[in-house]
C-alpha cells in the first residue's frame, strides 16, 4: 500500500525546474537498441560529429533516482525485489510499471531524463577524453537487435551512418582489447 500511495505522489510531467544542471541533448541523434519483446528502454546511444572531427558517442541510462528517492517506500521495495525476474510467460519487475515501462523508459519521441557519459573518440576509436553528466535526451527511434543488425549488414536504412560508425569503432575496440 506504501508502494501504491507513493506512486500517487509522482510528477508524470517533466517541469523547467527537473532540467537545471542537466546537459539538454534532446537535438542529437539517439535510438536505443533492445530485445524485440522489451517494454522498458532503459539506455540509449547517441552519437554526433564534433567540430573538431572527433565523434562524440553518449550512452544514456534513465534517471530512476529522479522519481525513486533513497529510503522511501519504493526504494526499500526496489532493494527486496533486487532486479527483476523474467519469466516465460511475463516479467515481475523490480519498479512498478509505471517508472520502469513509462517515466523511466527512454521511448522515442518522448522527453526523458537521464544519467549519460559522453566518450569524445578519434576517428581511429583512440578514447580522447569522457564526462558524465545529467541530462535530458529525446530518443528518435527505437530498434531491435535484428533492425539494428540489418541496418549494418545492408548499410542503409534509418541511422545507418551512426549505427556504421558505432559498429566499425566496436570493432576496433574489441580487437584492441583482445590483443
Amino acid at each position: 500500500k506504501s508502494v501504491v500511495d507513493e506512486l500517487k505522489t509522482l510528477k508524470l510531467k517533466i517541469s523547467t525546474s527537473d532540467l537545471k544542471g542537466r546537459v539538454d541533448i534532446r537535438k542529437t541523434k539517439t535510438f536505443t537498441i533492445d530485445p524485440e519483446n522489451a517494454k522498458d528502454f532503459d539506455d540509449a546511444i547517441s552519437v554526433k560529429k564534433l567540430s573538431n572531427g572527433n565523434w562524440e558517442v553518449g550512452v544514456h541510462i534513465a534517471d530512476v533516482a529522479q522519481y525513486v528517492s533513497k529510503g522511501s517506500a519504493l526504494d526499500k521495495e526496489a532493494s527486496l525485489r533486487g532486479t527483476s525476474v523474467y519469466l516465460v510467460d511475463r516479467v515481475i519487475p523490480m519498479l512498478p510499471e509505471l517508472i520502469s515501462n513509462d517515466l523511466c523508459s527512454l521511448k522515442p519521441r518522448v522527453d526523458r531524463l537521464a544519467y549519460s557519459v559522453f566518450f569524445e573518440m578519434s576517428e581511429s576509436a583512440k578514447l580522447i577524453g569522457h564526462k558524465i553528466s545529467k541530462s535530458i535526451i529525446h530518443s528518435d527511434k527505437r530498434f531491435t537487435y535484428q533492425s539494428a543488425q540489418e541496418v549494418i549488414n545492408k548499410k542503409t536504412g534509418v541511422f545507418a551512418k551512426e549505427l556504421l560508425l558505432l559498429d566499425r569503432l566496436s570493432k576496433i575496440l574489441r580487437k584492441n582489447r583482445q590483443e
